[in-house]
């Protein structure tokens, strides 16, 4: 879904173990260059190529992905993504992820043997698919980490948001041109509504419902939640409500 000029909410189709969904990376861009933030679950390199195609961008102008945290469903597609470009692109994160992205420290929710208690109950294929997911190696070097505040003079200004709580290093993003918040993980959405943060895959749900404070400080008009699309609708009042909600 386009925000405005600059900026686009890709809709693709995520399918985990049977279960399809749709995940929303962002799209930015300038004459210069192209910016994603999070890449999907693996395989999903075609359907991206395809979402660019759409919003009207070339795919070689990509030069940057950013990644709001280390989940698998938003850098499973890292990895072929990178090698489908003969030059650099960037990869940017928080410190505090970057360890789990690199592969130097196991996957907080999605380590096997965590995984391994939650699938037994499934059917023998799902379980199987699953197994088969858990056995790549989704892992790519972060070349740059960013910190809470700063500024990223691309594609119309983006500030970054350090909102830890759904993982160590998660952040969201400020896109100054649109006046548009990037959520990641922090926010879920549904039918416009935001709903906060989603408690089981949230490891310490305190510290997101304290990370959601600082969205009141940013003038935001629209809201793009992975989980959930876009959202335009009395955007300050849901904001401060949820900040206000733990």
């Amino acid at each position: 879904m386009k925000i405005k000029n600059g900026i686009e909410a890709l809709e693709l189709s995520m399918n985990v173990m049977g279960n399809v969904s749709k995940i929303c990376p962002t799209l930015l861009w300038d004459e210069n260059e192209a910016i994603l933030v999070d890449t999907g679950t693996p395989g999903l390199l075609p359907a991206i190529r395809e979402a660019f195609e759409e919003a009207g961008v070339p795919f070689h102008k990509l030069s940057k992905v950013i990644l709001t945290h280390q989940d698998f469903d938003h850098i499973g597609s890292l990895p072929e993504l990178l090698k489908e470009f003969d030059g650099p692109i960037e990869v940017l994160a928080h410190k505090e992820d970057k360890p789990y992205i690199e592969g130097d420290k196991p996957f907080i929710k999605m380590n096997k043997e965590m995984m391994l208690k939650r699938i037994e109950a499934l059917p023998t294929e799902q379980r199987e698919q699953f197994l088969s997911m858990l056995e790549m190696d989704i892992t790519s070097k972060v070349d740059t980490t960013v910190e809470d505040g700063q500024y990223l003079p691309y594609g119309g200004g983006i500030t970054v948001i350090f909102t830890p709580g759904h993982t160590p290093g998660h952040i969201s993003l400020y896109h100054h041109d649109s006046k548009t918040l990037i959520t990641g993980d922090a926010i879920v959405a549904d039918n416009g509504k935001l709903l906060g943060p989603n408690p089981p895959v949230t490891p310490d749900l305190n510290q997101a419902y304290e990370s959601l404070k600082k969205f009141t400080s940013h003038d935001i008009e629209t809201v793009i939640c992975y989980h959930g699309g876009v959202c335009t609708d009395n955007i300050k009042e849901q904001l401060e409500k949820l900040a206000e909600s733990k």
